[in-house]
């Protein structure tokens, strides 16, 4: 007996002695690491400081002369600010709607990847690696490439940035998608397919209603990140607020007026639509009744 309780006892120190050892390698492992990203990043900060036309640390004093300067025209001019915000909302309802639009089109993209590239649920299964490293280039190309790729072939606009965020958009909704179809109940799908039902019945009906509410969740997050994107684009040729905001800056003193109107006029919206997105994504997440 005293035997039996000696060797448990040598059994749970050795366990104990493999763990810290266990805890120990894993700590050195992440100094490690940790010490290689802070190298990399001083190294990677002092090469572009050195590239750069101006040191970072001379220029952060002049840091805050463009807000100071716009801040100081617009309230000279402040009694221009209610025609100016009047101007430029057609802008503004623009760059919404390239965002609205291409969060639709590539919300329905990273749907159909999604479920074509889910374990259990995939039309052809052996693609399914095929469909995720088609969503993974999606995701890594920037909505800016493509943008200025098909600005150069369709010419400025909307359309471009609305492709180029689309494009990006059913990469990024697809993975998310993807995770969330891996955690639906598939009793369903078994039992449509008993009863003969072809691969878009058994998603429709037996896959869609119960992964439905997280979709649209992510699909509402997507369009507060869209609307930021298609404003961005405008400073390339795609059209939108963004465009007019570029004029405005670049036209430079007499015009920081319009541009402070059009920086009102993009934080309110971005403000009203997260909140608005926020207060329905938590309700879809916490399962009431829109």
């Amino acid at each position: 007996m005293t035997d039996v309780t000696a060797g448990r006892a040598e059994g749970v120190r050795s366990v104990q002695d493999n763990y810290l050892a266990l805890v120990r390698k894993k700590r050195l492992y992440g100094g490690i690491t940790l010490l290689i990203f802070i190298m990399l990043m001083l190294s990677g900060f002092q090469i572009a400081n050195d590239r750069n036309a101006g040191g970072f640390l001379e220029g952060i004093p002049m840091f805050f002369d463009f807000p100071e300067g716009v801040i100081e025209e617009a309230w000279e001019k402040r009694g221009n600010l209610p025609g100016l915000l009047v101007k430029y909302f057609p802008a503004l309802i623009e760059t919404v709607n390239i965002a609205a639009v291409s969060t639709l089109v590539g919300a329905f993209g990273g749907i159909v990847l999604s479920l074509l590239s889910t374990r259990g649920l995939a039309l052809w299964p052996r693609a399914i690696p095929l469909f995720r490293r088609v969503m993974d280039v999606m995701r890594a190309l920037p909505e800016i490439v493509i943008a200025l790729v098909l600005i150069f072939v369709l010419g400025g606009g909307p359309v471009p940035a609305m492709i180029a965020i689309a494009f990006h958009t059913a990469g990024a909704l697809g993975k998310l998608f993807s995770e969330v179809a891996e955690n639906a109940d598939l009793k369903p799908v078994e039992g449509l397919s008993s009863v003969g039902a072809s691969w878009g019945q058994k998603m429709l009906l037996g896959v869609i209603p119960q992964v439905a509410p997280n979709y649209v969740s992510y699909g509402l997050l997507r369009f507060e990140i869209n609307i930021r994107a298609s404003a961005i684009l405008g400073f390339v040729g795609a059209g939108g607020i963004g465009y007019e905001l570029r004029n405005s800056i670049s036209w430079g003193q007499g015009k920081f007026d319009e541009a402070a109107a059009i920086f009102i006029l993009l934080f309110g919206t971005i403000v009203v639509v997260d909140q608005v997105s926020s207060h329905f994504r938590n309700r879809l997440t916490k399962g009431a009744a829109l």
